[in-house]
C-alpha cells in the first residue's frame, strides 16, 4: 500500500495525541518561519542542518517539509527550499539587538550563539527571582573580528515571567542543549509583541584588570517583573555610564 501524507493544518495535527513526529517538526519549523527565525523569503537550511537543529532524522525533516509544501508555506526549487509566508521580509529587528552588544558580523567574522538549559550564575538566579538552583533558558553569545580581536562575550539568563509570557522563548525550552545555533536577535520584538512595556537599565564599568569593560543590561516589564539579566564583556576603554530607556509594548490587533 502506498504511503501518504495527512493534509490537516500542522498546528492542529502536531497537537493531537500520538501524532506523527514529523508534524510535531512541522509544527516548529512552521513557528520559526512566522516569528521571523527564518525569514518570508529566505533560503532554509538544509536538510542535514534541520535535522541537527531539531535533532531528528532527515527522513524526518523531508516528510515535515512535504506537510509544509502541500500547504504552499515552503517552496523548493534547485536552489533548496525557502519559505513563503505572505508579508515583507523580517530585516533588522524594530528595536535595539539582542544580547546587548550584538553585532553584524563581517564575512570572514567570527559570530556564535548558543541557548542551554541550566541553573543560572547565581548573581543572575537572585536578579531573576529565581529559587537556588533552578534551571532556566541560558544564551550565551561570542564575537570576534576575522583576526580574533574585538572580541565580544555574552551570558545571557531570561526569567519564569519572559519564558511563561513569549511563546517564541518557550519553544528554545525542549532543543536548549548547547548544539545549534540560536541567534535571538528578535527577542525584544518578540516580548514587545506578548504585550510587554521593556525597560532596559544598562551600567557600563570599566574592569580594573584589563582594557576591557563589563555591561550589565536588566530588562523588566510594566509590572517591574524581571524579564533577563546579560552580562557582556568587550574591550573598550571607558568610564562608567549608566543609561535606560523603555520601550512600549507593541499594539495588539483585534
Amino acid at each position: 500500500m502506498a504511503r501518504t501524507t495527512p493534509h490537516d493544518p500542522p498546528t492542529a495535527r502536531a497537537t493531537a495525541e500520538g501524532g506523527p513526529l514529523y508534524w510535531r517538526i512541522a509544527t516548529e519549523l512552521l513557528d520559526e518561519l512566522r516569528d521571523g527565525t527564518i525569514p518570508p523569503g529566505e533560503r532554509l537550511p538544509g536538510e542535514r542542518q534541520l535535522a541537527a537543529h531539531f535533532g531528528v532524522s532527515r527522513e524526518t525533516v523531508r516528510q515535515a517539509l512535504e506537510v509544509l509544501r502541500r500547504d504552499g508555506l515552503v517552496a523548493t526549487d534547485r536552489r533548496g527550499s525557502h519559505a513563503t509566508l505572505s508579508g515583507p521580509p523580517v530585516g533588522a529587528p524594530a528595536g535595539p539587538a539582542f544580547p546587548v552588544g550584538a553585532r553584524t558580523a563581517a564575512p570572514d567574522a567570527f559570530d556564535r550563539a548558543t541557548v542551554t538549559w541550566e541553573t543560572p550564575p547565581p548573581e543572575h538566579a537572585a536578579a531573576l527571582g529565581l529559587a537556588p538552583h533552578r534551571p532556566t533558558l541560558v544564551h550565551r553569545y561570542r564575537s570576534a573580528g576575522a583576526d580574533g580581536t574585538g572580541l565580544r562575550t555574552a551570558v545571557t539568563s531570561f526569567s519564569a515571567v519572559a519564558l511563561t509570557e513569549v511563546a517564541e522563548l518557550a519553544r528554545y525550552r525542549h532543543r536548549a542543549d548547547g548544539s545549534g545555533d540560536a541567534q535571538l536577535r528578535r527577542a525584544y520584538d518578540w516580548m514587545r509583541r506578548a504585550g510587554l512595556t521593556l525597560h532596559h537599565r544598562d551600567s557600563i564599568t570599566r574592569l580594573a584588570d584589563g582594557p576591557s569593560v563589563r555591561v550589565t543590561r536588566r530588562v523588566h516589564d510594566q509590572y517591574a517583573r524581571p524579564l533577563e539579566i546579560t552580562d557582556l564583556l568587550v574591550d573598550a576603554r571607558q568610564d562608567v555610564l549608566v543609561y535606560e530607556f523603555t520601550l512600549p509594548a507593541a499594539a495588539r490587533v483585534g
